[in-house]
């Protein structure tokens, strides 16, 4: 092999290397919220297509919180304070927002569940966040989630004593101001579109 042929070779080799270190890159926060999705770590909750197993005898009661940042100018809140229901029972509740300015304004939600514990036992089968929603002056909307808590909670000796759980959603104005409040490394992931997180 000639000097010429091998510096082109190498030139090659390193360009690859270059081009793989960058998409990794790209593809580390997106790997994470996987990986954080299916092993619960930091609170994640499950997601997916998963059907809930069927109602058994424990119960637990999840409770529900709603957070607005102040550039956002909505009203957010759970319609209901919490719901108890039996460990592999799916369960729909809604959330309410409204739009207190007088121009149309665009939102985007994160959430969590707490204890962080309980984060690989709860699964979202449908939710709102991460999604754009943009409300007209004075508007107000509902949004819906479905959700089941996995029977194995009970089983595992870390999550046995687990009582309640809390679900927090969280509207801010761009997933930047999520970012700069500290809440979006700490978000559950969403069953949907995601192409937002991988900015």
């Amino acid at each position: 092999m000639s000097t010429r042929t091998g510096n082109k070779f190498l030139g090659l080799v390193l360009a690859a290397v270059v081009v793989g270190m960058v998409g990794a890159s790209f593809a580390a926060i997106p790997l994470y919220r996987v990986f954080c999705a299916v092993t619960g770590y930091g609170g994640t909750p499950q997601i997916g297509p998963a059907a809930a197993p069927g109602a058994v005898s424990r119960k637990v009661t999840v409770r529900f919180n709603a957070d607005t940042n102040p550039n956002l100018p909505w009203k957010f809140a759970p319609e209901q304070a919490s719901v108890t229901l039996p460990l592999g029972d799916e369960q729909v509740a809604f959330y309410h927002a409204r739009n207190l300015a007088k121009t149309p304004v665009t939102g985007i939600a994160v959430y969590n569940v707490t204890p962080d514990k309980v984060g690989k036992y709860f699964h979202k089968t449908a939710c709102f966040c991460f999604n754009q929603q943009t409300l007209a002056p004075g508007q107000e909307m509902q949004f819906p989630l479905s959700f089941w808590v996995d029977p194995a909670l009970a089983k595992d000796p870390n999550t046995a004593d687990v009582r309640v759980i809390t679900l927090s959603y969280s509207f801010f104005r761009s997933l930047d101001d999520a970012a700069k409040a500290g809440v979006l490394e700490k978000a559950g992931p969403h069953v949907g579109p995601r192409a937002d997180l991988a900015r």
